[in-house]
Parts: structure tokens; sequence; C-alpha cells
């Protein structure tokens, strides 16, 4: 049985259509905080997806504030997209917003980065940048 042209284009585009309709893969990502010096203030997390985002500070895909409670802490994002990704930590103790420093500008609070980079400044997004799988991702962050 042959089909003929107009009924070929019109199942494939039922086939493309059915396609586009199925929900896109999502991946979970487990972020653990180790190194928290002080169960006081808050930790901060920002998940980031491009370098653009991660130089000029634009809003996170994912991200969330809660009390700081125990030395380690866990974390979990459930359903984000598979790709790069970079993660920023910070412990706020005194819920101030904003990462304390000295009067060098030497941060005085608990902070840190995906792939724990070994650098005295904010790493590019390259440097903190990890893969999150379909199957999804674990990392662990040391605060500093």
């Amino acid at each position: 049985m042959t089909v003929s042209k107009p009924y070929s284009f019109a199942i494939a585009c039922l086939i493309c259509g059915g396609l586009a309709a199925l929900p896109a893969r999502a991946a979970d990502l487990e972020i653990k905080v180790t190194d928290v010096r002080a169960q006081q203030g808050s930790l901060r997390i920002a998940v980031i997806d491009s370098a653009a985002g991660w130089s000029d500070g634009g809003k996170p895909v994912a991200g969330t504030v809660r009390k700081a409670q125990g030395a380690e802490e866990t974390f979990h994002f459930p359903n984000l997209p598979p790709g790069r990704y970079a993660v920023m930590v910070m412990h706020d103790q005194n819920d101030n917003g904003k990462l304390d420093s000295n009067f060098m500008g030497m941060p005085i609070e608990g902070y840190g980065f995906s792939n724990n980079p070994a650098v005295m400044r904010k790493p590019t997004f390259e440097e903190a940048r990890f893969e999150l799988e379909t199957a999804g991702s674990a990392i662990t962050v040391r605060l500093r």
C-alpha cells in the first residue's frame, strides 16, 4: 500500500508534533555544603547556567536561602534541564544579605563554589562549571 504525499506530510506533522509534546528531560541536583563554621544566620545558594549570569550577577536558574543548622547541609534542586551549571554558596552569618569582608576586602563569612577551585578571587564560570547529567548529579561545596 502506498501513501499519497499529502497524507505522508500529515503523518509526519503528527509524529513531530507528538514528539514536541513530550516533556523535556529533567535532572536533579544535590548540593552538599561542608565546613559550615557556625549554626547561625543563613546559607544562600545560587545555581547559575551561563558565564554571563555568573559574571554580572544575573538571576540564578535555581536558588534557596535556609537557616544554618549543622556543620554539613544538603540541598536538593529537582527538575533542572541537563546542562552546564556553576554554584555559589554564601554563609550569611548575620543575615544582612551580603558577604561581609574586613578592611582589606577579605571575606569574613563563609563562601564556596562548585568544583572548590583553589583561587584567591571569585572563580570564572569555567573554573566552577560542572555538567548536570540526565541521571542527576551530586556535588560538594566546601566553605572557606
